[in-house]
């Protein structure tokens, strides 16, 4: 057996369909976001604008998250120390999980390292307890729902991305007696289209169900208090579990869901992706708490963010450029071939000093591969001029249509 050649083979099929993911040297400068230096492909730090970064609202440059971990690392210095069971509990994760169980009008909340351990850990615990479970997803969920579901072990239905007839079908045809679970996201991200949220616990409560949705692109970013679709559309008091994340909008680290304490309880006792795992630093916990508190009270971020999102897609859209429709904060420009794709990427980067990765398999589907910009509160229209500017003179030099809906 040719260990070495079964992962060379493996590499070189990723470089054959022009997908092999490659990731770029970058440091961000601390208080001028978007602006970062880049290691990447030649000597010493360039300049660069990130416009691909999940730091939605730039809070991880925020004055008040960088006190807050800085004044924690100094108070209990820099790791948990353990599991949360075992010296990992600290007052900063309780205090958290307060503020998180608040913000989505919930008993209770839980913490993870990470929004796609929150997500495996709680759907195959959750289906694990319930007998004969039956788990309903739609086709667009995220990799970390899609493997939560299938380590779980129960049966499930893919239902048409945000299809309400085929999910009823799918409902309908089930044992009114067996134990159900719907979940789905409310900002689909690489579309950045919404789920309806409202429908769909219609059909949860005629057919029994329970709800389960993925709020990791909405949380800090939508609602009075950045609760996310689920509370800008009044709907959160209807969801069984909400899940999010504190990596993106929150712009530190971590997953966490929200729930009815029962639910929390059974989560924390018996998901071994819980159990098992060192809690996160409370440094990071400080800053994360620091963020949501501001963001309960702050709707400044949220506003700017909108209107960039909205001004960049208007100058794309005006100048001719694919952008897709999306009715969110995301903003994707289609390519749909991953070698081109990757191509414009480096050509931003090496000649123009912009930042945004290619979007490719499996991620999104074959033939959809994209851009994906996330425009912030600190990215100016300036900088939008220049980016677009640049995207036309691409696709000019690679002779790509210019007037292609998207």
């Amino acid at each position: 057996m040719n260990y070495d050649q079964i992962f060379d083979e493996a590499i070189g099929r990723l470089h054959a369909e022009g997908r092999y993911r490659v990731f770029i040297d970058i440091m961000r400068n601390k208080g001028a976001y978007p602006n970062a230096r880049c290691f990447h492909g030649h000597n010493g730090p360039k300049p660069i604008t990130v416009w691909c970064s999940n730091d939605y609202l730039a809070m991880g440059q925020h004055p008040k998250v960088i006190e807050a971990m800085e004044t924690a690392l100094h108070d209990v210095g820099a790791g948990s120390g353990g599991t949360r069971n075992i010296g990992g509990n600290t007052h900063f994760h309780v205090e958290l999980e307060r503020e998180l169980a608040d913000l989505h009008g919930k008993d209770g909340a839980l913490l993870f390292t990470s929004g796609y351990v929150s997500n495996d850990a709680t759907l195959s615990t959750l289906a694990k307890l319930l007998p004969g479970c039956v788990i309903f997803s739609d086709e667009l969920n995220h990799a970390s729902m899609i493997a939560g579901i299938r380590n779980s072990g129960c049966e499930k239905r893919v239902f048409r991305h945000n299809d309400l007839e085929h999910l009823e079908q799918l409902l309908e045809a089930e044992d009114p007696d067996t134990p159900k679970l719907i979940a789905f996201e409310s900002v689909y991200s690489m579309d950045g289209d919404i789920a309806p949220i409202h429908a769909i616990c219609d059909l949860a409560e005629k057919y029994n169900a329970l709800t389960y949705v993925d709020e990791v692109h909405a949380v800090g970013m939508y609602g009075k208090r950045g609760g996310g679709i689920s509370e800008r559309d009044e709907a959160a008091h209807r969801i069984d579990i909400i899940e999010g994340t504190l990596g993106k909008a929150f712009g530190v680290m971590g997953g966490y869901i929200a729930a009815d304490t029962r639910v929390i309880d059974c989560i924390r006792s018996y998901a071994p992706g819980f159990i098992f795992t060192t809690s996160l630093s409370p440094v990071l916990v400080a800053g994360v708490l620091a963020a949501v508190k501001h963001l309960k009270s702050s709707s400044e971020e949220r506003d700017a963010q909108q209107a960039a999102a909205a001004l960049l897609k208007g100058k794309m859209r005006d100048a001719g450029l694919p952008v897709m429709n999306s009715v969110t904060h995301i903003v994707p420009l289609m390519v749909g071939d991953p070698v081109r794709a990757k191509k414009i990427s480096d050509i931003l980067l090496a000649e123009y000093g912009v930042y945004v990765q290619p979007i490719n398999f499996p991620t999104v589907p074959r033939g959809t591969e994209r851009l994906r910009f996330t425009p912030g509160p600190s990215h100016t229209e300036t900088m939008m001029d220049e980016l677009v500017a640049a995207l036309v003179e691409i696709w000019d030099r690679m002779e790509l249509d210019l007037a292609r809906a998207a």
